[in-house]
């Protein structure tokens, strides 16, 4: 089970956003995820007729590593760390370590 899945609330714990909040986009499996408005790049984009793309700069969302998110907490407004759990009825459901707070519903 991830810790850190698509359309989680994030900020970001390192790096040159580091403070920033945003959606997960998507998560890979190397352990990166792409983040809504956080590691934006330059990307230079030859024009395409065929598909119909114009040319120029682009900004683009580059992945970040998970160790470098954390889990927004909305009951203390802060990054949290993230624990995995058994419920009495056998479904693993994620935790907030700061005060026990089940984040899966």
């Amino acid at each position: 089970m991830s810790k850190i899945r698509k359309g989680d609330d994030v900020v970001v714990l390192a790096g040159k956003d580091k403070g920033k909040r945003g959606t997960v986009l998507t998560v890979d499996e190397d352990g990166r995820a792409t983040v809504e408005n956080i590691n934006i790049a330059k990307k230079h984009v030859k024009p395409n007729p065929n598909k119909g793309e114009t040319g120029g700069i682009v900004d683009k969302e580059m992945p970040i590593d998970l160790s470098n998110l954390g889990l927004y907490n909305p009951v203390t407004d802060k990054a949290d760390r993230v624990g995995i759990k058994s419920l009495e009825d056998g479904r693993k459901v994620r935790y907030f370590k700061s005060n026990g707070e089940v984040v899966d519903v």
